[in-house]
């Protein structure tokens, strides 16, 4: 039964992919979809955490909260969630570097009562001094205790992300920085608001069974909005690395985590992103069994839940089992995340996992193996958005990266047309093994350092017996070498991130 309701499914999502439409002008993407009982909206401003002022790290996140959990000037808090509850929906804001989403869901016959509330968030936030404490106290906890001491996964993620945009307006988390956050004011919130929240800043996204009256309502509302000017931004330029250039994070943690990547020019549309797509795939696919690195750590190896690598910004990776939407940024970077492994395995797994990367940047893939992944990926991309908010999240991001036509079908015709060459040729082009930041979170920073400086031997054991090839595999493992200098390493005290 399972099976076939999967299969039903699939071919629904085919169907939907296909049938439903996608028209769009400068200030909005429509996504019909006739039969959906629901209407899906995204109000996308081109801001973001980039254009947090100096000093005020995680104003952007901050502003964003105010509109859609917070007073309005006609309702409070607590009274915008008593009448959303009987509506069964919800509005909510989604803040990353570029990109700032306002979205909300509603059925057809509750959007008399559900559009006034979402609109108004939009347009007439009350942006009341408790609403702020509130708001700034959650994200103060999230920084000094959540991700610092309660996810290690995302901790390793963004200390990366920090290391390798570090000096640029993509060098701190969109929470921003901890005593940023304590010093934003009211009137940091309605300056930065009037600044970006702008009639000329936004793009509007409407998905699901909607009619032309609605949509001309939503466009004439938001036309309320200050006037302002549309937000440019260049791509950020990090300094170069140079090396292995490795952060440990001094915790005390039963496991570690190790994050490691370096930035790419590289962006979804182009032939070349869809072939670094299947090489990517083939390598480390994030959540699935499929991938490589999976079948090398965890599956031969059970040293950890899961391994996988990223081509685009995958936030929120032990959550979601699907790339999300709405985070697009114009300077990615190619991520390695190496899940939780015994400390004792620290050494092993990392050396494991840059073995194998370095074998597919120098050998690339084979005939074999780039057949199934392709294959599987043109199946697998059905699964990328179920649902009609999804694929208007999805429509968004075709605009913010001025992809021709839709991303998603795009990738499915691409998997038909590239090939193994394409592949091996966009590896050798946009991957490299030398330069790479690499962080790790665990415990006896400095034995680590240690190790890797030292190029010290990483022998492994196992609680059960393992297969004669793997044994053989693990003796060159054990010894791979890794050119990491004293001064390239840095130890970090847990508590000291994200401060200032």
């Amino acid at each position: 039964m399972k099976t076939i309701v999967r299969i039903f499914t699939v071919l629904t999502l085919f169907v939907s992919i296909h049938c439903g439409g996608s028209v769009s002008d400068d200030k909005t993407v429509l996504l019909t979809v006739p039969n959906d009982p629901t209407v899906s909206f995204r109000v996308w401003f081109k801001v973001g955490s980039q254009n947090d002022p100096p000093g005020k790290e995680g104003l952007a996140n901050i502003t964003a909260s105010m509109l859609t959990d917070a007073a309005t000037k006609q309702n409070s808090y607590e009274q915008i969630l008593d009448k959303l509850y009987p509506l069964a929906a919800s509005y909510n804001a989604s803040t990353s570097v570029e990109m700032t989403v306002i979205s909300g869901r509603s059925h057809k016959d509750n959007l008399k009562e559900y559009f006034p509330l979402f609109t108004q968030a939009i347009l007439e936030p009350a942006l009341k001094q408790d609403d702020l404490d509130r708001i700034k106290s959650r994200v103060t906890n999230y920084l000094e205790n959540i991700l610092r001491y309660a996810s290690d996964e995302e901790l390793g993620k963004a200390v990366l992300y920090n290391e390798i945009f570090a000096g640029t307006p993509y060098g701190h988390i969109d929470e921003g920085l901890i005593e940023s956050v304590k010093s934003i004011t009211l009137d940091d919130v309605r300056g930065f608001y009037q600044e970006h929240y702008t009639k000329d800043n936004f793009v509007v996204g409407v998905g699901g069974g909607f009619d032309d009256t609605l949509v001309r309502q939503l466009k004439e509302q938001l036309a309320g909005l200050p006037v302002g000017k549309s937000n440019k931004a260049l791509p950020p330029s990090p300094k170069a690395i140079n090396g292995m250039e490795v952060v440990i994070v001094e915790k005390d943690a039963a496991s570690t985590a190790i994050s490691m990547g370096f930035p790419m020019d590289l962006l979804r549309g182009s032939k070349e992103w869809y072939a670094l797509a299947i090489a990517n795939s083939w390598l480390g696919e994030h959540r699935n069994s499929s991938s490589h690195l999976y079948h090398v750590i965890r599956e031969s190896r059970g040293l950890n839940y899961g391994d996988y690598s990223y081509i685009e910004n995958f936030p929120n990776g032990g959550r979601l089992s699907m790339p999300p939407q709405n985070v697009a940024r114009r300077k990615q970077i190619f991520e390695i995340w190496i899940r939780p492994v015994p400390n004792e395995a620290r050494h092993f797994a990392l050396r494991a996992a840059l073995r194998e990367f370095q074998m597919l940047v120098e050998k690339g893939m084979t005939q074999e193996n780039f057949e199934l992944t392709r294959n599987f990926l043109k199946k697998y991309v059905l699964h990328y958005a179920p649902t009609t908010m999804e694929r208007l999240g999805y429509a968004l991001d075709d605009r913010f990266y001025d992809v021709d036509g839709s991303h998603l079908e795009r990738f499915r015709k691409m998997m038909d047309e590239i090939t193994l060459a394409d592949v091996n040729a966009a590896i050798k082009k946009h991957w490299q093994y030398g330069d790479m930041k690499v962080v790790i979170i665990t415990n006896e920073a400095e034995k680590m350092k240690d190790a890797l400086v030292s190029n010290t031997p990483s022998p492994i054991t196992y609680t059960s017996p393992k297969p004669e090839d793997i044994l053989t595999e693990d003796k060159e493992i054990i010894s791979f070498p890794l050119d990491i200098k004293t001064e390239s390493v840095k130890t970090i005290p847990v508590a000291d991130l994200f401060v200032k």
